[in-house]
């Protein structure tokens, strides 16, 4: 098993070390702007490595949107994005299920998925590919809890699309993490990536705020028992100063 963090963009090989990382996950561009991301300056470095690299998509993505003014950026940012990530050597590109407004039905919001891998499917396929992420809070959301998630792996699952677990965000969903892997596994059929956070916050809280293992609400055996059953890479998207021994502890409960 294969743990590491996420780190900051511009020098993700020294972050890497200083943490003992042997993955790594970062953004290509601004995370919160629509900007097409610029050729990163450890791309060979990073290709040649032994690290697992991964790529977080911005957050103002909203696949989902039946605003066109969000929903069509939205495309044109996933296959730009995919595209800087294949050129990084990345495994994935992680990309949040969205939502829309309380006034659409989520239905729509499940169309507007497939039909971002319809279209590219008819241009050959991304160029890595693109994890979708539970996510922790919205009535409207298309991975907050995970007979939604059904829906939209029903949808979406025949074009190979993948998934990543957040752990703090589905604790804020209100899904317990005692058997999520099974239960993930059930609708999905795999598990891509983990981002093993402790949370802030209280179960179903609807809030995203991360935490380092032991220093928030979610039992610490319980993430560690994720990490263990997931049996896929595991990227800790915690505070910097307590990543280490975050990743230091992990490994040393599932080594």
């Amino acid at each position: 098993m294969r743990i590491g963090a996420h780190v900051r963009d511009d020098d993700p090989l020294t972050a890497a070390a200083e943490r003992g990382a042997e993955v790594v996950q970062f953004f290509l561009s601004d995370p919160q702007g629509w900007k097409a991301p610029k050729p990163h300056p450890q791309a060979e470095q990073l290709r040649d490595s032994e690290l697992v690299v991964f790529i977080h998509s911005p957050y103002v993505i909203n696949v989902a949107s039946l605003n066109n003014r969000i929903r069509i950026p939205s495309r044109k940012a996933v296959a730009q994005q995919a595209k800087a990530a294949a050129g990084v050597g990345a495994q994935g590109l992680i990309v949040h299920g969205g939502h829309v407004t309380k006034d659409d039905a989520p239905a729509e919001g499940v169309a507007n998925w497939r039909k971002l891998f319809e279209r590219q499917a008819a241009d050959g396929g991304f160029e890595v590919p693109i994890l979708i992420e539970n996510t922790a809070g919205g009535a409207n959301a298309m991975a907050r809890r995970f007979d939604a998630l059904a829906r939209l792996w029903d949808a979406v699952g025949e074009f190979g699309a993948g998934f990543c677990l957040d752990t703090c965000h589905a604790h804020a969903a209100g899904e317990e993490l005692l058997d999520i892997v099974d239960r993930v596994r059930a609708i999905t059929g795999r598990i891509d990536l983990v981002h093993l956070n402790d949370s802030r916050d209280e179960f179903g809280s609807s809030r995203d705020r991360h935490a380092n293992i032991g220093a928030g609400n979610i039992d610490p055996d319980l993430l560690v028992a994720v990490c263990a059953n997931a049996a896929a890479p595991v990227v800790v998207e915690t505070p910097d100063e307590g990543q280490a021994e975050d990743i230091s502890f992990l490994r040393g409960k599932v080594s």
